[in-house]
């Protein structure tokens, strides 16, 4: 296990979502959180999180686990998400573990319980980080190991809580200024001209400067929207900056 200066050092100097992740989850794993579940959306309204294509999700739980969640829309009615869009910091899992909570679950809620229960994710911790925008939240899940009890959690909790947190926040930081494609991916040239027009050049002039035609140019901010599922060319070059795809050094995509 690194001790929390050598974890946030690596964190902070980690170049890709990748290694960011995998340096995240190995220590989790050494404090007994073996699957973790990262999400942020950027395009949250009172009614929904936005569309799933435009979340950054990440995850290392099993991918029988994540289908029936997402796909099935269990997420919809978990009770630590509903806690966690509500809140800010963490919150032990005995909070929905509770008899006079227990009696209050709908019956979605209480299916999604079963299905965790099937799925031996049973105890644990959710941290929700703290929102600059009412259109944002981000929210992490740590399943403890199978067999580890919520009293085993709470001993780690107690003695680590505070490292645990730090280093789920510094996470979380550090992924908002990475480029991530998800299932929106610009090719170099999309990326290129969406980068002019964010300079505040018109079509004509980015015609003139990559020596194409304004027609040619007029289909890559086209191809461009229709990558990142937007209708007009501003808000694309918005949903690109947002997932910093936007002047990124040694793109390859």
């Amino acid at each position: 296990m690194r001790t929390l200066v050598e974890q946030l050092s690596k964190l902070t100097n980690a170049g890709t979502v990748e290694d960011l992740w995998t340096l995240h989850t190995e220590q989790m794993d050494a404090y007994g959180f073996d699957r973790v579940m990262y999400g942020y959306t950027r395009y949250r309204t009172s009614s929904s999180l936005g569309d799933p294509q435009d979340w950054v999700l990440l995850s290392n739980q099993t991918p029988e686990y994540m289908q029936v969640f997402f796909d099935e829309s269990y997420y919809y009615h978990a009770p630590m998400l509903k806690w966690a869009l509500a809140n800010d910091g963490a919150c032990s899992w005995r909070w929905m573990m509770d008899m006079k909570r227990i009696d209050n679950l709908t019956q979605s809620e209480a299916r999604v319980m079963e299905f965790n229960r099937k799925m031996n994710v049973t105890a644990g911790y959710t941290v929700s980080f703290r929102s600059i925008s009412e259109r944002t939240k981000g929210a992490i899940a740590l399943t403890a190991k199978p067999g580890m009890t919520q009293d085993a959690v709470e001993q780690v909790w107690a003695q680590h809580g505070d490292e645990i947190i730090v280093m789920n926040n510094v996470m979380h930081l550090k992924l908002l200024t990475l480029p991530y494609t998800g299932e929106r991916h610009l090719t170099k040239r999309q990326r290129e001209v969406l980068q002019w027009v964010g300079d505040g050049k018109t079509t004509q002039d980015i015609a003139i400067l990559l020596g194409l035609t304004s027609a040619t140019v007029e289909k890559h901010l086209r191809l461009a929207r229709e990558a990142l599922d937007v209708e007009t060319t501003a808000q694309a070059v918005l949903k690109a900056a947002f997932y910093n795809q936007m002047f990124v050094i040694d793109a390859e995509i």
